[in-house]
């Protein structure tokens, strides 16, 4: 049985953000993930790049990793703390005017990566240029490709991007695992057209023997501003083959205190051939 991480992490742009990220790494060797999947994974533009990141799989195109950058500081710390992460980030644009923003993913065995370009334009200025992560590991000894992304709202690019990630993956023969920030609440047309790929995936909450907890996102927040509703926007997709055993809202003050503006989803499943 494997278990699996999604948080969209909101990384440097928390308060007390050091606080937070060992808050994120207690709760990961606790809980003792196989694969994690993060997004708005930042550095500073102007912070200086470091020689050697540890344990870090480079994909064609990536900057160059800096010393503060949130995914290199959690494993580092995680390292510390005696488990030790690969992990990969692909880039997708400056946040917030200061940052390089993408999505990484972490595992326990080492992992082959890429970068998807899934929008229609790709400049690094503008927060439209979306890539997905992409990468080939192992778990409980069988082959998995995991997916880290990051997509737009229904109607501002989603379409597109989706349309794009779903030719890439048709052309894979492994089970897959789709982690992260859909910006498409439960429900509507972007959800809708997911389920209804020819990927032929399932929503782990749903197909979960039992699942805990229901929104990810209870607030107004930076791309939902003026939101009143409590709504499910943070998603692990699944090939059919997995069985999935539990599937659980955390980081949501009462399954671990919050770190970000996001809570996390985490799954537990047999991993299928």
């Amino acid at each position: 049985m494997a278990k699996f991480l999604t948080l969209n992490t909101h990384s440097w742009m928390e308060e007390a953000p050091l606080d937070k990220l060992e808050i994120l790494a207690d709760a990961i060797l606790e809980e003792d993930y196989d694969a994690i999947c993060l997004q708005e994974i930042n550095q500073l533009l102007d912070s200086e790049p470091t020689a050697s990141p540890l344990n870090y799989v480079e994909v064609a195109g990536a900057p160059a990793i800096h010393d503060d950058h949130y995914a290199l500081k959690l494993v580092q710390l995680l390292s510390q703390k005696g488990r030790d992460y690969y992990w990969s980030w692909a880039y997708n644009h400056i946040g917030f005017d200061i940052y390089q923003e993408g999505v990484a993913i972490l595992s326990k065995q080492p992992l082959e990566a890429r970068s998807i370009l899934v929008s229609e334009v790709d400049d690094e200025t503008d927060y439209h240029t979306r890539r997905a992560l992409m990468a080939k590991t192992q778990v409980d000894g069988r082959d998995v490709v995991l997916v880290s992304l990051h997509l737009s709202w229904w109607g501002k690019g989603f379409e597109e991007e989706w349309q794009k990630l779903e030719t890439e993956l048709k052309k894979l023969d492994s089970p897959l695992v789709l982690m992260g920030d859909f910006n498409n609440p439960q429900g509507n047309s972007g959800y809708r057209r997911i389920l209804s790929s020819d990927l032929r995936l399932q929503d782990s909450h749903f197909a979960a023997q039992r699942s805990y907890g229901q929104a990810t996102i209870e607030k107004d927040i930076a791309g939902w501003e003026g939101n009143k509703e409590a709504l499910k926007v943070d998603y692990i997709f699944a090939s059919q083959s997995f069985t999935v055993e539990t599937s659980q809202v955390i980081f949501d003050g009462s399954h671990y205190p919050q770190i970000s503006d996001h809570c996390g989803l985490a799954s537990q499943m047999e991993v299928g051939d």
